[in-house]
């Protein structure tokens, strides 16, 4: 299911100005210019751009991400003579104070990748430019699904020019000795799961941390009994909290999942006694390296109703860019380009977030990377979901995290955690 056009905009998280020009204080009061590392060793983040330079601020250290960057650097320069591209390493845990920190001294950078999901941080604050205008006038706007595009107010800020996300991974040497087919429904996992366990094996790996790596795992699972943050039916709710904690129960899953990051879980299925590992399409080259037998990727099998979140980077125009035309130029000609996106999914295995794109044969004849972008187009959500009010998404998404945990550990019954979160999850939303 995807969010409309008008829902992608979401109108009820309104920025005054007070707001905007309070963290615009807050963070001009910060200290001086923003002193990152670099990616190349001598640009720094005060760098504004200007004089045909594009400057890039990213948080990327692995090799195949970084290189990336220099391809899509090398992309840009070659159309465009006397351009030039700076690609400058912010470390990731600094991204966002030192872009708002850039924006309450009016500089910063042209263009900033940052954590998709965290667009609404950097908005509220004034460091983002509105790009509903140019986007508009995109000829391409049309392939993108509004599940990457981010916004509020009828402002675009964010758009996302490849998705990362969830899918269910298989152990296919276990399932060829237990003798079930990858599953296309909850129904048939439950009975591959079951088989596992009966034959030795563990069922499945997923992260159950009490925060927003959690709530990232937990909502497909509970989007497929139902559940949605825009109709907040608590019974819907608790089936999908009582189905997991059913998983630990039945021994498919180990209750240390409540102390697992995204990590540990592939780190058990690539261990090679577990059938099933629900995780994303980045594990590629994790998959590649240490597992040892033969495996694959189904779509996660949640239905009609279940919702699988597009995560990933957002790309956006530094609201303080002194060319902020020749970033929009950037953008258009490296992560929103059909051969831009094909980089990505070169480089890095990331899915292309252009409708058109995600369906050329280097994705779809990729047995690992087809699925994922089947979900894409059937199942992908706007992540986070656009009903929940800007200001208040880590604190819904830490809610929901924890009530997850709690009721896959055994902590809350699914009715009390249910219920507990519902009713904090009405108040932030309001």
């Amino acid at each position: 299911m995807r969010n409309s056009a008008q829902n992608r905009r979401t109108r009820h998280a309104a920025v005054v100005g007070g707001a905007v020009a309070t963290a615009l204080l807050l963070a001009a009061c910060s200290g001086g210019d923003p002193e990152p590392g670099t990616a190349d060793g001598g640009s720094t983040a005060d760098a504004a751009g200007g004089d045909g330079t594009v400057t890039v601020w990213h948080y990327f250290s692995a090799e195949n991400q970084v290189q990336l960057m220099d391809d899509y650097a090398a992309k840009f320069e070659e159309a465009h003579d006397g351009v030039t591209v700076e690609n400058v390493y912010v470390p990731y845990d600094q991204m966002n104070s030192k872009v708002i920190s850039a924006a309450g001294q009016q500089t910063g950078p042209d263009v900033v990748v940052f954590n998709g999901a965290e667009w609404s941080t950097l908005a509220l604050a004034g460091a983002l430019a509105p790009m509903e205008e140019p986007w508009e006038g995109f000829a391409d706007a049309d392939q993108f699904p509004d599940s990457v595009i981010h916004g509020m107010d009828d402002h675009v800020y964010a758009v996302q020019g490849y998705v990362n996300l969830l899918g269910l991974w298989y152990n296919a040497d276990i399932l060829a000795e237990i003798g079930v087919e990858p599953p296309t429904s909850i129904d048939e996992l439950e009975a591959a799961m079951a088989a596992a366990v009966d034959a030795g094996y563990q069922g499945i790996t997923l992260s159950g941390l009490p925060q927003s790596q959690g709530e990232w795992q937990a909502y497909p699972w509970l989007t497929s009994q139902g559940f949605d943050y825009s109709d907040l039916d608590e019974q819907a709710l608790t089936d999908g909290f009582a189905m997991a904690r059913g998983w630990v129960e039945d021994g498919y899953l180990s209750q240390e999942a409540t102390t697992w990051d995204q990590t540990v879980p592939f780190q058990e299925f690539t261990s090679g006694d577990v059938a099933f590992a629900a995780n994303g399409n980045w594990q590629m080259g994790t998959a590649e390296a240490e597992a040892d037998f033969e495996y694959g990727v189904v779509p996660l099998p949640v239905g009609e109703s279940g919702k699988v979140y597009l995560g990933g980077e957002g790309q956006s125009i530094g609201a303080f860019s002194d060319d902020p035309d020749l970033a929009w130029q950037y953008l258009t000609e490296t992560y929103y380009d059909p051969e831009g996106q094909l980089l990505a999914v070169d480089n890095v295995g990331s899915i292309p977030s252009r409708l058109d794109t995600s369906q050329e044969a280097e994705v779809t004849d990729n047995s690992l990377l087809e699925p994922f972008a089947t979900t894409l187009a059937q199942n992908g959500a706007n992540y986070p979901d656009p009903i929940i009010p800007p200001e208040n998404v880590a604190k819904l998404q830490t809610a929901m995290g924890q009530a997850w945990s709690a009721a896959l550990g055994g902590q809350r019954s699914p009715e009390d955690a249910a219920a507990d979160v519902i009713a904090q999850i009405q108040a932030l939303i309001g």
